[in-house]
């Protein structure tokens, strides 16, 4: 009991107070008392056997919370549009995963409103929407600006509009549109922008993904508006009357702290998106 106590640091009738204590909690003697010193009585075996695993477990969580801060292991469920999920979150997982491969990443493609209901709902820690969010709980999320992104219309191959390096809205008079659906955030940017030049777009079809959207227009269906990112530097016609663009934001609850993976994929794609 005494080389006991030297080890642990304290006093030999501290020990031995605190041995009377939790053999009182666990209801039976757990050292026998003999002339050499103490040994295990048959329930301080079994109760050391527990005490060993209680030890093990303690220190493999602190060793797993250890692991999440340096970024070993974890997991970042971020969420966003179809520009966003094709076009910006690829290259920025690609980097945060050669940096740390011991991260698993959840990622879903949706509307902004979905998005940001997902936030704040817990299932997503991180969304990349258009700004401004119109969901009722707008108020309660953090909104990191992220970038400016400009809408740009796209023609089949040898329609008359093919070769120019812009457009006005009167030019898409009695044009066939293939647009996305109403009600996605790309839709409303757009049809605000003709609305306030009082052009009416005749949409023939609408699609959810930019890749189909770009193929039916390829295929000669109509004209479109895709975001510049899902283009060439120097594809797209750009707006004359007056650039098409939209907001888009990282958002994130305001009364959670971040993970560690996840500030450090929104630092990843923050910093990828200014460049």
């Amino acid at each position: 009991m005494t080389r006991a106590a030297e080890t642990l640091g304290v006093t030999q009738p501290a020990l031995s107070a605190a041995l009377k204590k939790l053999e009182e909690e666990v209801g039976a003697p757990l050292l026998h008392r003999t002339g050499r010193g103490v040994e295990l009585t048959e329930a301080g075996a079994v109760f050391l056997e527990h005490a060993e695993d209680a030890v093990r477990r303690a220190e493999a969580g602190a060793e797993a919370v250890r692991e999440l801060l340096g970024l070993q292991r974890g997991s970042i469920r971020v969420g966003g549009g179809a520009t966003v999920t094709s076009y910006l979150l690829p290259r920025v997982v690609s980097a945060v995963r050669r940096a740390h491969p011991g991260l698993r990443f959840f990622v879903r493609e949706a509307g902004s409103n979905a998005v940001a209901a997902a936030v704040l709902s817990g299932e997503l820690d991180l969304g990349i929407v258009t700004l401004p969010i119109t969901h009722g709980g707008a108020g309660d999320l953090v909104e990191i600006p992220l970038v400016e992104d400009e809408l740009r219309l796209i023609a089949p191959p040898g329609h008359r509009l093919c070769g120019r390096k812009g457009f006005r809205w009167a030019d898409l008079e009695g044009e066939s549109v293939v647009g996305f659906e109403a009600g996605t955030a790309v839709r409303a940017v757009v049809d605000r922008a003709a609305g306030l030049a009082h052009v009416s777009l005749a949409y023939v079809m609408e699609l959810r993904s930019i890749e189909s959207l770009k193929q039916m227009v390829a295929a000669g269906i109509g004209v479109g508006f895709v975001s510049r990112f899902a283009l060439g530097e120097e594809d797209g016609l750009v707006c004359r009357d007056g650039r098409i663009t939209r907001r888009l934001a990282i958002v994130r609850r305001a009364d959670r702290v971040p993970s560690a993976a996840a500030a450090r994929f929104e630092e990843e794609l923050t910093s990828s998106t200014r460049k």
